[in-house]
């Protein structure tokens, strides 16, 4: 029986001035996180500002993690993007480096799209991997995309394709949905994105999460991805987090964490989280987590 997932950090991506990717710093992240307990690092995700890192940029970073001795076990690639072909080309070369999952969202252009045709697109791009399609984390993101994941299109999906579709990252903040997920699919991987249900995810079933936060705080997470233990402080903190644009809320933590100013900049059309904000997120962080879990 394959292992638990455990906790994957969503892995932020640092920018130097140039607006350049900043490779070294995103791999002294990956490694520290990895070190910190997490199981795997998730590259180009949401909090990693995936919709805005070409496909070029994923080839030489993907590359760049395993040339530094970073396992392709211990990786995932996010794939967020509209045209089949996009994805499945995305998709391809992070499985032919071997990295462990792909989450892969749908597409988000398009709305008010039914459930045959999020199956048809899914469909083409399984289709165009062949062979190499497996490991596949369908990804719920709807307050982002705007495209809920029917838990019909999922089992559609695990019929016709046996053994690619993985799992599910429901990153959709709504426990009834994801109660649901784990009643008809519990068999799959299902991750939580929001950290607030995360702890109780797991003690109905679920495999862990794919996080931002533990890019910041990962033993905390991780405590609540692998043992279901709560802890109102990140809870607390989401809430913090939420009062601003989250990913470069984030990413205010980590530079703050590691002294790298490079992880402030943020890609457009998003926006660096401004002086005071910043402030107010160190004062929150150091109140909440100056004190042991309740």
């Amino acid at each position: 029986m394959a292992s638990r997932f455990g906790l994957s950090v969503a892995l932020t991506t640092p920018f130097e001035a140039s607006g350049q990717i900043a490779i070294s710093p995103m791999i002294t992240q990956a490694r520290a996180c990895l070190g910190a307990g997490c199981s795997s690092a998730t590259l180009f995700g949401t909090t990693g500002e995936g919709a805005s890192v070409g496909a070029g940029e994923r080839r030489i970073v993907t590359e760049a993690m395993l040339a530094a001795g970073i396992p392709a076990h211990q990786l995932v690639a996010s794939v967020l993007v509209d045209a089949a072909e996009d994805a499945a080309e995305q998709a391809r070369h992070a499985l032919q480096c071997g990295v462990r999952n792909i989450l892969l969202a749908p597409p988000s252009y398009f709305k008010n799209v039914g459930e045959d045709g999020l199956f048809g697109w899914f469909s083409a791009v399984f289709a165009a991997l062949g062979p190499l399609a497996r490991g596949i984390l369908l990804y719920n993101i709807p307050s982002v995309t705007m495209v809920p994941l029917p838990l019909a299109l999922i089992g559609r999906l695990r019929a016709a394709f046996p053994g690619v579709v993985a799992g599910v990252k429901d990153s959709g903040g709504d426990w009834s949905y994801s109660e649901a997920l784990l009643r008809a699919h519990g068999d799959l991987v299902i991750l939580i994105g929001d950290e607030r249900h995360l702890a109780r995810s797991v003690r109905q079933g679920g495999q862990g999460a794919i996080s931002g936060m533990a890019n910041f705080v990962a033993g905390e997470i991780r405590a609540m991805a692998e043992d279901g233990r709560d802890d109102a402080r990140v809870e607390s903190f989401v809430l913090e987090l939420l009062r601003y644009s989250v990913i470069p809320a984030v990413k205010v933590m980590v530079a703050r964490k590691t002294g790298d100013e490079r992880w402030l900049a943020v890609r457009p059309p998003l926006e660096p989280i401004a002086s005071q904000g910043r402030q107010q997120l160190a004062a929150a962080y150091d109140r909440l987590f100056a004190t042991e879990p309740a």
